[in-house]
């Protein structure tokens, strides 16, 4: 049961993050840290990557630097787990940060969860960075600056008048 808690945890938060703020603006920054981590619904092995150092990545800046394209990351990372390992409909969440100390600090805490306090609860594998590398995502394609549309405002109808008579109709 405590599994499947984590599992849904991670499943929120992957969601989550696919939400995109409404009026960030996508810049590039030389480079970003990031980690992987992996878990099923259906078992109790979950995976993680080492922290890796990617160049050329966009990210979202707002209030918060948020790494743009993580779903595409994310992907990378399922079809290595699909392909090599035959292991489909993984839970896959990508971790970053443009410091390592503060994916560092997310990644010894995450794997904390699993290994210490949980120790005999998983079967926790790592993927080392020689058979496992993220590439960056090109976000350049992509709107620069992603804008909401403004709301169209509705027509309001026309009540007749409380005299029972007909108003003009309107002018074009």
């Amino acid at each position: 049961m405590n599994h499947l808690k984590h599992a849904l945890c991670a499943a929120i938060l992957l969601a989550a993050s696919a939400y995109m703020p409404a009026s960030a603006k996508n810049i590039m920054v030389p480079k970003a840290y990031m980690f992987g981590f992996i878990a099923s619904f259906n078992d109790s092995i979950v995976f993680f990557t080492d922290i890796q150092e990617v160049d050329s990545v966009w990210v979202m800046e707002k209030k918060k630097v948020i790494l743009a394209g993580r779903s595409n990351y994310a992907a990378q990372l399922r079809d290595f787990f699909s392909k090599s390992f035959n292991l489909n409909n993984r839970t896959c969440v990508v971790i970053s940060g443009t410091k390592r100390k503060d994916v560092e600090k997310k990644y010894a805490k995450l794997k904390k969860q699993y290994t210490v306090k949980n120790a005999n609860k998983y079967d926790v594998h790592y993927v080392d960075a020689t058979e496992f590398k993220f590439r960056p995502v090109n976000m350049e394609d992509s709107d620069q600056e992603i804008v909401t549309q403004p709301k169209k405002k509705k027509d309001k109808k026309q009540k007749p008048p409380k005299d029972g008579k007909m108003p003009p109709p309107p002018k074009k």
